[in-house]
């Protein structure tokens, strides 16, 4: 994993409403409305963690077309397995993308 993808990763599991995301999709595939519902969570809310999550790879989503033109997008978590020890954050902090001078001065 690149330096880049573990802070990405990192950073969308440092947030509750992320993490309580993610176990809720652990029983499987469902759509926003019933995963907003489950959640109480409103949609534009969740739909912008839901970019994150899938922005690090922890989640798929599909916009599924019915026959009446109606759409539904349904969401689930993609597996996986995260091994962090001094070693793991020594080899991705080798390839971390720094910010430069313009980046610093704009903070």
């Amino acid at each position: 994993m690149t330096g880049d993808e573990l802070v990405s990763l990192l950073a969308a599991l440092a947030s509750p409403h992320r993490l309580r995301i993610l176990a809720a999709l652990t029983d499987g595939r469902t759509y926003v409305s019933e995963l907003a519902r489950r959640l109480r969570m409103n949609r534009p809310l969740l739909y912008m963690h839901l970019q994150k999550l899938e922005a690090a790879g922890l989640v798929t989503g599909e916009l599924v077309t019915a026959a009446d033109g109606s759409s539904v997008k349904y969401v689930e978590a993609v597996p996986f397995v995260v091994t962090l020890d001094l070693d793991a954050i020594a080899a991705a902090a080798r390839t971390v993308t720094l910010p430069g001078p313009a980046a610093e001065k704009g903070k």
